[in-house]
This record gives C-alpha cells, sequence and structure tokens, in this order.
C-alpha cells in the first residue's frame, strides 16, 4: 500500500493506493482528512484466467484497511467496465452491509449494447440496476467536506469517467505515470483522438493536481507508482508531454495500440463487470459459468506449433 496524505489546503483527500499484481491494477481508497468519509475507486476482484478461479484478496486488503482506519465508505465507484481484471465493487458493497452507493457512468449501458452482441446474450444489456447511481458528465457529489466531480474522459472506452476529489484526480486507464505515458485506445468505442482530449483536459488543471492513474507496469524493472502531478505529466510524459502534437500523439498511438494483443482477461472480464462486478447466476447445481465469444476478434499473436514447441509445452 502506499499513502499520498493530503495538502494542508482544505477539501483534499488522502489517498491510499492498492497494487494488484497480476494486472498491474491500482485500487483506491479516497478519504475525507476532517470526517473520514471514503470512496473506494476501481476495486479489483483476483481471477486466474487458467483456471478460472476467483478470490477476494485484494478487496478484503482494502476493506481491512477501511476498518483499521475507522472509514465510513460512501461510495464504490468504477470509472469504467474494465478489460482486464473483474471489478469487486459489487463484493464491496455487499462486505460493508449494503450501505455504499455503487456507480459508473451512464454510458456504460452503450458499452453493454456493444457486449451483449459480441457475447451474443442479449440478457446482458438495458440493465441500469446493476447500479445506485449513473453518473452524467458534470455531475458532482460530496465526501464529507470534499467536492467531488464527474468528467467523461473518452479515449480508453466510450464510457470512461474520471472522479476529482479536490486536488486528487483518478484518471484510471488515461495517463500511465510520465515514463509510460498513457493507455491504449484500440478496444470497442476506443479513439485516440478523444484520448488526446482527454488528456488535455486534465492537464489544464494546476501544476500541483495530483493524477492517480489506474495501471503500472514497472517499467525497466523499477518499483511500481501510482501519482505524478499535473506538472510532472507536462514536462515528462514520454506521449503528451510538452512540444508532442495532437497528430504526433494520435500517430504513435495508434502504431503501438495495433502491436497489442487483447488483454488475457478481457472476454472473461467485460461480462462480469457490465453486470457491475457480479458474476453470472448460477444454475441450479450451483455452477456458474462465462461465456468466450469465438472468433469475433482477430488474434495479433502468430504462433508456431511445430513439434519442439509442442513438446516444450507439454513439458
Amino acid at each position: 500500500m502506499q499513502f499520498h496524505p493530503a495538502s494542508s489546503n482544505p477539501g483534499n483527500p488522502n489517498v491510499a493506493a492498492f497494487y494488484e499484481e497480476a494486472s498491474g491494477s491500482w485500487q483506491y481508497v479516497a478519504w475525507c482528512p476532517d470526517t473520514r468519509k471514503a470512496v473506494i475507486i476501481d476495486p479489483v476482484m483476483d481471477f486466474d484466467p487458467a483456471a478460472g478461479a476467483t478470490w477476494t484478496y485484494s478487496a478484503d486488503e482494502m476493506l481491512a484497511y477501511v476498518k483499521a482506519e475507522g472509514l465510513d465508505v460512501e461510495w464504490v465507484l468504477d470509472t469504467h467496465p474494465h478489460a482486464d481484471h473483474f471489478s469487486s465493487a459489487r463484493y464491496i458493497k455487499e462486505q460493508l452491509g449494503g450501505t455504499p452507493q455503487q456507480a459508473i457512468g451512464k454510458l456504460v449501458l452503450k458499452v453493454q449494447d456493444i457486449w451483449s452482441d459480441k457475447y451474443a446474450d442479449d440478457s446482458l444489456k438495458g440493465h441500469p440496476e446493476f447500479w445506485d447511481r449513473l453518473f452524467e458528465a458534470g455531475d458532482s457529489f460530496t465526501v464529507g467536506t470534499c467536492n467531488v466531480g464527474v468528467t467523461l474522459s473518452t479515449g480508453h472506452t466510450l464510457a470512461s469517467i474520471t472522479y476529482k476529489m479536490g486536488d486528487a484526480i483518478f484518471a484510471h486507464d488515461t495517463f500511465m505515470v510520465p515514463d509510460s505515458g498513457t493507455s491504449r485506445c484500440d478496444f470497442p468505442g476506443g479513439s485516440s483522438a478523444e484520448m488526446w482530449d482527454s488528456l488535455q483536459a486534465m492537464l489544464a488543471h494546476p501544476g500541483d493536481t495530483r493524477i492517480f492513474v489506474g495501471h503500472d507496469y514497472r517499467k525497466g524493472g523499477r518499483e511500481e507508482a501510482c501519482m505524478a502531478t499535473v506538472a510532472e505529466h507536462k514536462a515528462n510524459n514520454i506521449h503528451v508531454r510538452d512540444g508532442i502534437s495532437r497528430e504526433e500523439f494520435m500517430a504513435a498511438r495508434d502504431e503501438r495500440d495495433a502491436t497489442l494483443p487483447l488483454p488475457d482477461r478481457m472476454l472473461f472480464a467485460l461480462q462480469v463487470n457490465i453486470r457491475g462486478g457480479r458474476l453470472p447466476e448460477p444454475d441450479s447445481h450451483g455452477r456458474a459459468v462465462l461465456r468466450v465469444p469465438l472468433n469475433r476478434f482477430t488474434s495479433k499473436r502468430e504462433r508456431s506449433f511445430d513439434a519442439d514447441s509442442i513438446q516444450s509445452v507439454a513439458e
């Protein structure tokens, strides 16, 4: 866990950041120092795609922190329907007695439409009731003495939103830390042009604004990092630092994205996350089963299945 204390200015949150190593994901507990009212942002349900197994270590770690600090969690928030991990928002809400409100951006309903077609499962769409609130751009709410504003931040997905809590921006899969640049834009509904606009909107905030990211992959073997300021991004971000144009960013982002394979959890995760973190309902024998859509995406991986490679796998 990394702790980022609030500045002395009122209305800014303390932020505890929790790293989930398997997917390189950051999860956050942000809380008002004056009242100990809190939000949890982008919590992860642990998942092993090879075994099809889920567990709740990451969520339970945050819940233990909340209990130890005596925090009152009022909201459990997702920034978008994640493609690389399962959301544990529903589990956390239940573990906290159902009291916190669970929320995401309203455009998740369009993502339900897209992915119900991908999965050939119409039961996945048309379900706003999976959340207590669906935010629209410009919405706001308070957590203790901290004001939280909601901004539409498309590019990674069409439903991505950003939460700005005092001087802290929870930027999800838009920015990465400066040495890693930005997040991919090639998922259904993604756009490098829209990503540029989203990034520039965040960079318009004061230089000491803290930007907390959704992922880090420990570039070059360094320790995981979750935060950099607006000023640090303007000076050092490899994709959008000062002097890089919109056209240069889009060309570099699109070229990079064309080489990336789908995340290994994507086809599992989306059908959970567009349900608000719910696993499929078990059948009469207690068996919950996920669907995998075949041949709806083009593989970017080339494999050679010669005798030697088959033997090495068998060994």
